[in-house]
């Protein structure tokens, strides 16, 4: 089942590394760099009457990423450990404060099971990239 847009009103979580990793092209030689590009197509999709425009948008990075700083319109988010727990965390809260739906966008099984657990929905990275189309 693929969503055609991203549910209105609710919160959108990236795995960064997981959807910088998804395509190979050449992100693990500058992955602070893939991660800023994946930031800023971010930002652009979520300006007024973007498709994102209607979501909080939430980029959780990690290792030599965590430091590409945030930009208007999406909340970085710097894991000082592991990428996965910081994103369950953050799905868990923002489940718990009842602002709608909450999905996370990653391809990472484990990860996917972990969110369901505390609230969240899941989609792959493809999915976004068709978001961003």
């Amino acid at each position: 089942m693929t969503i055609d847009n991203p549910p209105p009103g609710g919160v959108l979580i990236v795995d960064g590394a997981n959807v910088v990793g998804s395509v190979p092209d050449g992100w693990w030689r500058d992955r602070a760099g893939a991660a800023a590009r994946l930031r800023d197509r971010l930002a652009a999709a979520a300006v007024e009457g973007g498709v994102l425009a209607a979501v909080e948008v939430v980029l959780v990075v990690e290792g030599r990423a965590r430091d590409i700083g945030t930009t208007e319109g999406i909340r970085v988010v710097s894991s000082p450990g592991s990428g996965d727990d910081t994103i369950v965390e953050v799905a868990g809260a923002a489940a718990g404060t009842g602002a709608g739906p909450v999905t996370v966008v990653t391809a990472d099984r484990g990860l996917r099971e972990r969110v369901a657990a505390v609230g969240a929905s899941a989609v792959g990275p493809g999915t976004l990239y068709r978001w961003l189309e």
